[in-house]
């Protein structure tokens, strides 16, 4: 199937028609309404600085329901000795910026252009995505952010520098989604890490239905 190349016009092809690989669309801009629409239909910009604009859509999704997220023995000892300091929406740069830092000092490549970094602070800014801290000493040691958009999260990035900080925020994390009846959060891809804290992969109409459920909050607090 063909990829599509976006107009100037803030639309987006049926989600449906991606490719194998998940890719679907090229080209377009990183404002704030045309990122809406993409999360909004599952879609999500991932491309290496330099490189146009890519949009994907993987199916099957991988994801993470909050209430469903695995805690070993070993990381509820942690909590329990209580070192780490967590919070929410603290240094939401600080964290976007260590996400980045830490894939360039690792030879990594980064999709987290200077012209992502913008556009997802501009998301943050205007109420649509959301950061989590850990703090060790009063260092921020790991932390992760996303997007937010009613009861739907999609995670973006994560960040340690400390054995086990990101778990920390992503398990407090989970715990405020479940607690706000968030339906899941999008892991988008697959990793041992997320998996073993309880991501599981679910087909397209599984995802698009949670999708459909969780927007629908958006209209029932309108009313």
């Amino acid at each position: 199937m063909p990829v599509y190349r976006l107009p100037k016009e803030i639309i987006f092809p049926n989600p449906e028609l991606s490719e194998e690989d998940g890719l679907l669309a090229i080209g377009g801009d990183l404002s704030l309404d045309r990122l809406l629409l993409a999360y909004c239909n599952g879609i999500f910009p991932w491309y290496n600085e330099g490189e146009p604009i890519l949009w994907w859509c993987p199916k099957p999704r991988f994801i993470l329901i909050p209430k469903e997220i695995n805690i070993s023995k070993s990381m509820k000892k942690i909590i329990k000795r209580d070192i780490f300091k967590v919070t929410f929406n603290a240094d939401f740069e600080g964290v976007i910026n260590n996400c980045k830092h830490i894939r360039e000092d690792n030879n990594e490549e980064t999709w987290i252009s200077d012209d992502m970094k913008a556009a997802y602070i501009n998301l943050f800014n205007n109420g649509y995505a959301m950061s989590v801290e850990t703090y060790l000493d009063e260092e921020l040691v790991g932390g992760l952010y996303g997007v937010k958009i009613g009861k739907c999260f999609f995670g973006e990035s994560m960040f340690s520098k400390v054995s086990n900080s990101s778990k920390i925020a992503l398990i407090k994390l989970a715990e405020k989604l479940y607690n706000e009846d968030y339906l899941f959060i999008d892991c988008q891809m697959q990793t041992k890490h997320l998996e073993s804290m309880g991501g599981k992969f679910v087909d397209w109409n599984t995802f698009k239905n949670l999708l459909s459920n969780g927007l629908e909050e958006i209209y029932l607090d309108k009313k």
